[in-house]
């Protein structure tokens, strides 16, 4: 049954104001707890502790007798992280390393993936399983598995390539010159199959007659994804850059199952934890290297966001 949702025009001709909707007593308690549950949540879990890490970075707080313990510090704390704190610098070397892993390496393959996928290849879905799989395990689950494929004597890799019988081992995540790379390789494993199932989506929701249309003009199959497909994927290459950053800056269970983020796989939020709830217990000082990864996880996100609706709006 249609409803007549068009304004009443009175006597005059002027448009009359409709009747306002009266909500009963049981209507305003649902709308309340759907909105103030989720916001509750999402204050209790994340802004509070946000506001509070932010407030803690100016304190020398150590986490014993109490908040009324905590001495104002102002900015050594963050000083003190940039001057004499000889894991910070290695650690933000690090955090780069792995976004630009995932941005040129990781997600080009998740690309390639989906693109191959969508064209509905002979066993596609199980080839999809496959490559999503990953992705349902966390990350400590593929340390495990991945610190077994780089054992230096039963790894399936050192056996593989070396003789592990005369010894000729490679220590993949013992030597810090190539433990990063290697847990990057299987960081990019679980990676490619997440950006491959968003890139899937968004392709399937491209229209078929953008392509078609291409194919008509003539243009190549490397031209018509550049030119046509590609650019149609906006939507979800936000999605993506948003996931890729969150994924490179918040990266630590993987580490910290294989050696507890030292020797080589330093990692921002390695040091968070080592100061919070470590030997040390400096809140103040791990609230300050929390708060800095903060900003390094927003600033490039807000950017390139608040950049792609200003070429939407113009």
């Amino acid at each position: 049954m249609a409803i007549d949702v068009a304004p009443r025009v009175g006597a005059g001709g002027a448009p009359r104001k409709g009747r306002a909707v009266r909500l009963s007593t049981r209507d305003r308690i649902a709308i309340t707890v759907m909105v103030g549950v989720p916001l509750l949540v999402v204050g209790a879990f994340i802004w509070f502790p946000t506001i509070a890490s932010i407030g803690l970075s100016f304190t020398n707080w150590d986490g014993i007798g109490g908040i009324s313990s905590a001495h104002w510090v102002g900015t050594r704390n963050y000083h003190e992280i940039a001057t004499i704190y000889p894991p910070f610098w290695p650690a933000v070397e690090h955090n780069i390393i792995w976004l630009g892993f995932l941005v040129f390496v990781a997600t080009p393959l998740g690309l390639l993936l989906a693109y191959e996928l969508d064209k509905n290849i002979r066993g596609t879905r199980i080839y999809q399983s496959v490559f999503f799989l990953p992705v349902v395990l966390s990350f400590a689950i593929i340390g495990f598995i991945w610190e077994l494929i780089y054992s230096p004597t039963q790894g399936l890799i050192n056996n593989l390539i070396t003789n592990t019988a005369h010894g000729h081992v490679i220590d993949w995540l013992g030597n810090p010159k190539l433990n990063l790379w290697a847990v990057l390789v299987a960081v990019g494993w679980r990676h490619a199959g997440y950006i491959m199932i968003l890139y899937l989506a968004g392709l399937k929701a491209v229209d078929p007659s953008l392509r078609e249309a291409a194919a008509i003009d003539g243009a190549g199959e490397w031209h018509a994804f550049r030119t046509v497909v590609f650019p149609a994927l906006r939507p979800i290459n936000i999605v993506i850059v948003v996931v890729t950053v969150i994924e490179a800056l918040r990266a630590f269970d993987i580490v910290y199952i294989i050696n507890r983020g030292r020797n080589g796989l330093e990692l921002l939020s390695v040091l968070v934890t080592d100061n919070i709830i470590g030997e040390a217990s400096r809140v103040g000082y791990g609230s300050s290297i929390a708060v800095i990864l903060i900003v390094i996880s927003i600033v490039p996100i807000v950017v390139f966001v608040w950049n792609s609706f200003q070429e939407r709006i113009s």
